[in-house]
């Protein structure tokens, strides 16, 4: 799903840094005492329960929890889709009450359009606000930052899953969000493609400047992405726990902070028996 952007590109040297990622414009979002129900057959079910979370100008922030706990409902509300039942979310001060071309939604699945070529499926937000001819050069831009430039005429089907994946999140970028929702973006792909798209995502997230929110069932991939990492309990979720991941980038994958706090994640997730 990519929403459309209405405002001008700003064509300022990438950030290279978090820091400079937080002065070059990525959103705060606060969300504060959200609860959310579901109407269903035989009553309401409770997904969401009392959660406050603030998420920094270009900080990236990871969401672990059990399956079906409410991870992505609260994506949803984040993205304007849906109101909450209770409690209030925003984005720079201001309510979020519906989509928003600042907020963009990657999920699990690259949902492209088969029948369109890779450059034409990235250029979906330019050419819906009819502004196509004049930021032709955005798309060719989020196709070389995704490294695609010599697959821009091949069609979906031409595509490894780790390269389809990579359309979408060009797709997304060519609308230079201020926060881009991950909604298990890479849980489709092979152990190894996976790991390689981590370091890529964080890369970008490194170089583009906007803040980022994951959802994730990964805790190693929640850990080596994330500056935070906020752990749900069962539905209705709950913050359980927040841990910091207080090491630099690049991270490295073997080193004893994270495999503490890969232990500290289990353990709020009463998982860390065999561990």
């Amino acid at each position: 799903m990519v929403i459309p952007l209405l405002r001008e590109y700003d064509d300022a040297t990438d950030a290279a840094t978090p820091a400079a990622a937080a002065a070059a414009g990525g959103a705060r979002i606060d969300i504060d005492g959200v609860s959310h129900w579901f109407d269903v057959p035989g009553g309401r079910l409770q997904a969401l329960d009392g959660i406050d979370l603030h998420v920094a100008p270009g900080e990236f922030v990871a969401l672990l929890g059990p399956s079906g706990c409410g991870k992505s409902t609260l994506l949803r509300l984040v993205a304007g889709l849906e109101p909450a039942t209770t409690g209030w979310l925003a984005q720079d001060g201001q309510p979020i009450a519906r989509p928003d071309p600042s907020r963009i939604v990657v999920f699990q699945d690259p949902t492209l359009f088969p029948w369109r070529r890779v450059r034409d499926n990235v250029a979906l937000g330019p050419q819906a606000r009819g502004v196509l001819r004049q930021q032709a050069h955005r798309v060719d831009d989020a196709l070389a930052r995704v490294g695609l430039t010599e697959f821009a005429d091949a069609f979906p089907h031409q595509l490894s899953g780790g390269m389809a994946q990579r359309v979408a999140l060009a797709r997304a970028l060519v609308n230079d969000p201020r926060l881009l929702i991950l909604d298990e973006p890479l849980g489709k792909l092979d152990s190894l493609t996976r790991l390689q798209m981590q370091g890529e995502l964080l890369q970008l997230w490194q170089r583009s400047r906007f803040s980022a929110l994951l959802v994730t069932h990964d805790v190693e991939e929640a850990l080596f992405l994330a500056q935070r990492v906020v752990v749900l309990s069962d539905r209705p979720a709950r913050i359980v726990a927040e841990l910091s991941v207080d090491l630099p980038y690049p991270r490295h994958r073997g080193h004893p902070r994270l495999a503490e706090l890969r232990h500290e994640a289990l353990r709020h997730l009463g998982l860390d028996a065999s561990w």
